[in-house]
């Protein structure tokens, strides 16, 4: 009974997945020209729009410290005025500081002697880190680590939990494991799903007045606000 309910979960992740890519296309997510631009966009991009994110990050490579070396060498302060348009900024040039030593200091700068260790081990030593949550962390092991990790985040617990595949409380780990579970994929499609899905929850699946009749989900919805759910 148990695994013929998994593989209908299963069977329907899937789904899922199809018409997204089919209704968006490719995302080639995540945007970003080196590994290390995806470590600080992932550090920058807690609790702000991602549009915000990409003006800090010109921001950074415009005045020369979007380089590890140079943001090494740069002070919290001038970190935090070009990142002003992330929120919390002060907090943040601290986390990029804090990151950056780190691996001066137990890697030698080198970004993928640390990327490189088993995703497990490397998690745990990510998350021990201050500052970095498990959304952070993830995102930097699958977009700039390439570990098969699948990242979830408020846009997959709203869409989920109206697809009544998740509870509407679910917790990071309980979300992460439902996916690992049932959605035994490589790092290529962990990508691609997460990044359909903000994109789904960005732009149709709103938190308030969603576009239901815009969803490609809408026949698979309990919460189709325009009548079409099931």
């Amino acid at each position: 009974m148990q695994r013929r309910k998994s593989k209908k979960q299963a069977e329907k992740l899937r789904l899922i997945y199809d018409r997204l890519l089919d209704h968006f296309g490719p995302r080639g997510w995540w945007p970003a020209e080196t590994d290390w631009e995806v470590v600080v966009g992932a550090i920058l991009t807690q609790n702000v729009a991602w549009r915000n994110v990409v003006q800090a990050i010109d921001n950074l490579r415009g005045a020369g410290l979007l380089e590890l070396e140079r943001m090494r060498q740069a002070s919290e302060e001038e970190l935090a005025v070009l990142i002003v348009p992330t929120r919390f900024y002060q907090v943040k040039a601290r986390k990029l500081k804090r990151f950056v030593s780190y691996l001066v200091e137990n890697y030698d700068g080198d970004l993928y002697r640390l990327l490189d260790q088993p995703w497990a081990k490397l998690r745990g030593e990510l998350l021990s880190l201050w500052g970095l949550g498990p959304e952070t962390v993830d995102s930097i092991l699958l977009y700039a680590g390439r570990h098969p990790v699948f990242v979830v985040d408020a846009y997959t617990r709203r869409i989920f939990s109206r697809l009544r595949l998740l509870p509407e409380d679910a917790g990071y780990q309980e979300m992460q494991d439902f996916f690992m579970l049932h959605l035994r994929g490589s790092e290529e499609i962990y990508n691609e799903y997460h990044a359909l899905i903000d994109g789904l929850g960005n732009r149709v699946c709103l938190s308030k007045k969603p576009r239901c009749g815009e969803c490609p989900l809408r026949e698979m919805c309990g919460e189709d606000r325009n009548g079409a759910g099931t």
